[in-house]
């Protein structure tokens, strides 16, 4: 084959295991014979209607297996694929198709009406595909007959963009490499096995649930079973009925899954891998897991890097709670000073990433591309610790960082704190202004269900686990906290409902 890249994966595959089953979908099977006739044909039809090597290619659309099919299509022509958050509002994502240039869009039926208004904010698009008897048609009236356009792995594969919680998204360029290697990375550390049968419910259209989960298990031949959305009582239904064995979620996704009734009696036996990132696993839920036989393998990643850069394995789950880990084994991290020199064993310092599977840059940013990397490393903007063990605690973003009458302080590790408290299932920490320390902490706290806590109960119970400036000096009990689509906190929107008013001035619900 000529082609080296991500889209030969199905034919390879096929190859070797033509009857194994790929994917399942709301009670549907595709092996990976037919997923390879499949994609041969959605890349033949695509030609027909004229996209070649290098062009964009977007898919708006929750988990299905047309997302995949387009994915791999997209690598079959040298083309770029384009997924697309469909949390994201209309004028968003034509930003995006704007900036990426995508002139073809295949999208779900359920999101025709944001399709339609694409083609009106978005001129480029020229080609408009839904998934349903117009995408079958499409694919059943193409050739079968293989493709084999050259296709190294320095060629763009994906244009993921960012989460956009410092800003608007900007698109990292991923390309057949970074994704290769980062599967590579993924089965060396997780012990995915050919018979995995994975739950995919993260969405597709995050690096996270298609690059941690979904591409290492579909190189390795195992079954990704896809749910279009999280639901709790859901995943444990599926997992029981499928003998899931691996499954990626954020610690809120985990949390909803212990709280259910049904927690204590569902069939988890088969669960063996259950990846977690986005955040710190709070320990009162590594416990609760436990105590049904199951152990977090917590990561910590980005985009740029496709995304893993630190993994901590089942067996230090609970002696190194806290920590993301060690690198993955084809990655190389540094923690370092300002100045860029090495940052000592517990000192705080940014996390820099070095390895085949960081991307090249950012689509169409050039200059904030050479800003984002140092002597080859890529600045990841992250704070961390580095313990004399090597394992790595991610501190908190360094623009998170607050500084109160001189003293830093990281609100993740005050996060974490008041995550233990039982009556906490979410909380965010952000800085407000101050007259006398310039600013100070405050948090912004969601109870458990059912559950009532005092403000001033919660932030006393931090005495004595933290230094008295870190303890926030207001605490705001939410409904919830605004997120990104991959879990992450939208900081900027947090600070912008609660960070406005001073400590010094009243404030409903802050005391």
């Amino acid at each position: 084959m000529r082609n080296e890249g991500i889209g030969s994966w199905p034919a390879r595959r096929a190859r070797k295991t033509p009857h194994r089953t790929a994917f399942r979908h709301e009670g549907a099977t595709t092996s990976y014979a037919e997923l390879h006739t499949r994609t041969t044909q959605l890349a033949r039809a695509l030609r027909e209607s004229g996209v070649r090597r290098g062009d964009r290619i977007a898919y708006l659309g929750p988990n299905h297996p047309a997302f995949l099919e387009t994915f791999f299509a997209a690598g079959v022509l040298g083309a770029v694929f384009v997924p697309l958050n469909t949390r994201l509002a209309v004028p968003e994502l034509a930003h995006q198709v704007d900036d990426s240039g995508a002139a073809t869009l295949i999208h779900a039926a359920t999101h025709t009406a944001a399709a339609e208004r694409l083609t009106e904010l978005a001129p480029a698009l020229r080609t408009r595909v839904e998934v349903g008897p117009h995408y079958e048609e499409l694919l059943s009236g193409a050739s079968a007959e293989p493709l084999d356009e050259p296709v190294t792995g320095d060629d763009v594969s994906i244009i993921m963009y960012t989460s956009g919680t410092t800003g608007r998204p900007k698109g990292a360029m991923l390309t057949h490499a970074n994704l290769t290697w980062n599967a590579v990375n993924v089965l060396v550390d997780a012990d995915l096995t050919s018979d995995t049968t994975a739950l995919v419910t993260a969405p597709l259209f995050h690096t996270a649930g298609l690059n941690m989960l979904t591409l290492p298990v579909l190189l390795k031949g195992g079954t990704c079973v896809l749910v279009e959305s999280f639901d709790a009582d859901a995943t444990l239904e599926i997992v029981e009925r499928h003998g899931v064995t691996a499954m990626f979620g954020v610690p809120t996704m985990y949390e909803q899954m212990a709280r259910r009734p049904r927690w204590h009696t569902a069939e988890l036996s088969s669960l063996r891998v259950l990846m977690c990132g986005g955040a710190p696993v709070p320990a009162p839920l590594i416990a609760a897991y436990a105590e049904r036989g199951l152990a977090f393998q917590q990561g910590y990643g980005m985009t740029e890097a496709s995304p893993g850069v630190l993994y901590l394995d089942a067996e230090h789950t609970v002696s190194k709670a806290g920590s993301a880990g060690v690198p993955h084994f084809f990655t190389d991290v540094r923690v370092v000073r300002p100045d860029l020199t090495e940052a000592g064993a517990g000192e705080v310092g940014e996390v820099l990433v070095r390895g085949p599977h960081v991307m090249p840059g950012y689509w169409g940013l050039p200059q904030e591309s050479a800003a984002a990397f140092a002597d080859g490393w890529l600045r990841t903007g992250d704070a961390a610790r580095r313990d004399a063990d090597g394992y790595v605690t991610i501190a908190d973003r360094i623009k998170d960082m607050i500084i109160s009458g001189g003293e830093n302080i990281y609100p993740a590790e005050v996060e974490s704190a008041l995550l233990a408290h039982p009556d906490v299932v979410e909380c965010a920490v952000i800085g407000v202004p101050d007259q006398k320390w310039g600013e100070v902490p405050r948090a912004v706290v969601v109870a458990r269900e059912g559950a009532a806590p005092d403000p001033d109960a919660l932030l006393a119970s931090l005495a004595g686990q933290l230094a008295k400036y870190k303890i926030p000096k207001s605490l705001v009990v939410a409904a919830d906290l605004p997120r990104t689509a991959s879990g992450k906190l939208r900081k900027p929107e947090l600070r912008r409902r609660y960070g406005t008013t001073p400590t010094n001035s009243p404030q409903e619900n802050a005391i």
